[in-house]
């Protein structure tokens, strides 16, 4: 129950919903904190006198907003904040720290490969051109954000299985094989994680996800196919528009990976 006197919710021009939800959002922000468990339904509608309809629909409009998040069979809690990244190119390392968080890699695996088809397109590979396979767990502050799986060109990074990947891929590029990351293509989608990648982001099955493909360039030559999921409860996109298209982040790409 709110410690501060509870505000009366009344008939008026504003829906009785939208007042709870006002209440509500005061509520998990200056006295719960994230994770903290809301009021229950009951409750909310003893303390507010209103239906339980209104209080549902105040707490699926939190939910929608990412104020809140429902974990099934245990109730309403006051969501995490989600780390919030601009349009541009850098890696994750470097987006994380800029934040002052400390970021780190779980290395799932590394092995040469073929890749699939569009991979070796995508790379500007040879009919049995192979590429390396990074799997990799993103983390900032021990936490699980992104989960990416990588293909890059062995013949323009040999012996790569030999380096520590528990760090800026790019960076590793930059000092190790003279190669710099200079521009990238990425397309972007939403899908809720299955099992697997859920289990690796230490998060519930269907969680949503923000899905980013990219392709990025050194010199003008592919250097790297990776599809990195990050979890949508923890981690969100800003971006800079302009009309017709043209903004200042336009023509960059979200530096959320290596």
């Amino acid at each position: 129950m709110p410690k501060s006197p509870a505000r009366v919710i009344t008939d008026g021009p504003r829906p009785k919903h939208a007042q709870l939800s006002d209440v509500l959002a005061d509520l998990a922000v200056r006295e719960l904190g994230p994770e903290s468990a809301i009021p229950s339904e009951r409750e909310l509608m003893a303390t507010y006198d209103v239906s339980r309809a209104t209080v549902r629909k105040a707490i699926e409009s939190l939910i929608a907003d990412g104020l809140l998040n429902r974990i099934h069979g245990k109730g309403t809690f006051v969501a995490t904040p989600r780390l919030e990244s601009r349009l541009h190119l850098a890696s994750f390392s470097q987006d994380m720290r800029r934040r002052g968080l400390t970021p780190s890699t779980r290395l799932l695996s590394v092995e040469l490969d073929e890749p699939p088809a569009d991979v070796a397109k995508a790379l500007d590979l040879s009919a049995d051109g192979s590429a390396w396979r990074v799997d990799r767990v993103r983390l900032a502050d021990g936490e699980p954000i992104a989960l990416e799986n990588g293909w890059y060109p062995e013949r323009l990074l040999p012996g790569l299985d030999r380096h520590d990947l528990g760090g800026s891929l790019y960076d590793l590029f930059t000092e190790v094989y003279d190669l710099t990351i200079e521009s990238a293509e990425q397309t972007l989608w939403g899908e809720a994680a299955d099992a697997t990648t859920a289990r690796r982001l230490d998060a519930p099955v269907n969680t949503p996800l923000l899905v980013f493909r990219r392709v990025s360039y050194s010199a003008g030559r592919p250097l790297e196919y990776v599809v990195s999921r990050y979890r949508g409860d923890r981690y969100q996109l800003h971006m800079s528009l302009g009309r017709d298209g043209i903004g200042p982040s336009s023509t960059t790409s979200e530096g959320q990976q290596q």
